[in-house]
């Protein structure tokens, strides 16, 4: 009997296919996450009658005790064989089951489907096969997030239909497919299906925008929402929208699960969800919920007010402006920024001028947003403000907006 434990993501799937493609009907997969990785081993391993199994875990780490019985049964003369490619699962090279790779001699990154293929095919369990290398290729793009650099948009369809069609089904139909045909692509039903899918996606992610809020994590500015479907996008998409944030965490109650993602290569996501228990890549991680995760990304930014995005399509209170420009956060605090005559951007932040000077404007419209999760105000916000400072109407504002400016500038600047 073979037996391989895997993920349950497309990487771990594509580590499925692999497998039913080499051994057929003599494996039996079963499809894990971190919460019940080690529970599903440690019942498996211990059962006698599976003690001349062939075990193969893949796109996943177990943990220490775990770790310990599997070694245990390797050094028994068992057979188990570990194949991953996180960096939080390097410690297992150090063992001759372990197999981890994150990236190839090339530079170029891995995913745990490409690794399982090739230790298969160079171990004689495996014939090379076309249609599988291309369909592994998109899963490889799509897992190390290459695509978007690439450009290569297959991929990230081929997620999408995963998560519509859901494990059994997408399981099913790339088998057949992958078995009966010398190329891989989707059909033309699975990519009208996806256009349809990527609409609702495009407003999922714009509502979710509306909701984020902002938090200090340790030493990072993490975006917190709830979500519970198209979390890879939703994460990249919203650490795009909100650059000033490190990272941003993607909660799902009912899972009990959190989702890690960044877009910056000094954030290193893995890192961060090992210290709750949790790892992956190090622009895309998660963890499960525990009570330190609880308190910190559920309970304590809970009465924390959303981010306040940049107003669109703003004639009169513009960024980069040399008078002043404003911004304004969910509380109504107000930061007016402006350029000082020595070159140095200054922020004025409701009663008084702060310390912090800036070289360049975004580097002081940064400090603001991570600071008070404040956006560019509306037009007539600025009117209104401008209009408190200087004790005029907002006619008159309307009609001298640059001369209000300046004099606004010089009264802070006193």
């Amino acid at each position: 009997m073979i037996k391989l434990f895997s993920d349950s993501d497309l990487d771990g799937i594509g580590c499925g296919l692999v497998a039913k493609i080499a051994f057929g009907d003599d494996v039996d997969v079963s499809y894990c996450t971190y919460r019940n990785l080690n529970e599903r081993v440690e019942k498996f391993i211990e059962d006698q009658d599976n003690l001349n199994a062939q075990i193969y875990i893949t796109d996943l780490a177990v943990n220490d005790k775990i770790e310990k019985k599997l070694d245990k049964r390797s050094k028994a003369g068992n057979h188990i064989q570990v194949v991953d490619h996180h960096i939080t699962a390097m410690h297992f090279n150090n063992y001759n089951w372990g197999y981890v790779l994150p990236e190839y001699k090339t530079g170029k990154k891995t995913c745990a489907t490409s690794l399982f293929y090739e230790f298969l095919l160079e171990n004689g369990k495996l014939e090379q096969n076309t249609a599988l290398e291309e369909f592994i290729e998109l899963v490889r793009l799509y897992d190390t997030w290459e695509w978007e650099v690439e450009e290569k948009v297959e991929a990230k369809r081929l997620n999408d239909l995963f998560y519509i069609v859901g494990i059994e089904q997408f399981e099913s139909e790339m088998l057949e497919r992958l078995k009966s045909s010398s190329t891989f692509k989707l059909t033309d039903s699975e990519e009208f299906l996806l256009n349809m899918e990527e609409k609702k996606i495009e407003r999922y992610i714009q509502s979710k925008n509306r909701q984020i809020v902002q938090t200090t994590i340790g030493e990072y500015c993490v975006g917190v929402i709830h979500a519970e479907q198209y979390l890879s996008e939703l994460g990249n998409a919203l650490a795009k929208l909100n650059p000033h944030l490190d990272l941003i965490s993607l909660l799902n109650v009912g899972t009990k699960k959190i989702g890690f993602r960044t877009i910056y290569d000094e954030v290193d996501v893995s890192e961060f969800a090992k210290r709750y228990g949790g790892g992956g890549h190090p622009k895309a991680s998660g963890c499960s919920m525990g009570d330190t995760a609880f308190e910190l990304f559920v309970k304590n930014p809970f009465s924390i007010y959303s981010i306040r995005h940049d107003a669109p399509q703003n004639i009169l209170n513009m960024k980069e402006t040399e008078n002043g420009t404003l911004l304004v956060n969910r509380k109504g605090e107000k930061s007016f920024v402006f350029l000082n005559q020595d070159g140095k951007w200054r922020i004025h932040h409701e009663k008084g001028l702060l310390e912090q000077s800036f070289d360049k404007y975004d580097e002081a419209e940064r400090f603001i947003k991570r600071q008070f999760a404040s956006g560019l105000a509306f037009d007539n916000e600025l009117l209104t403000f401008l209009g408190d400072v200087l004790k005029k109407d907002e006619e008159y504002i309307n009609r001298n907006i640059q001369d209000c400016l300046l004099s606004t500038k010089n009264h802070f600047n006193q």
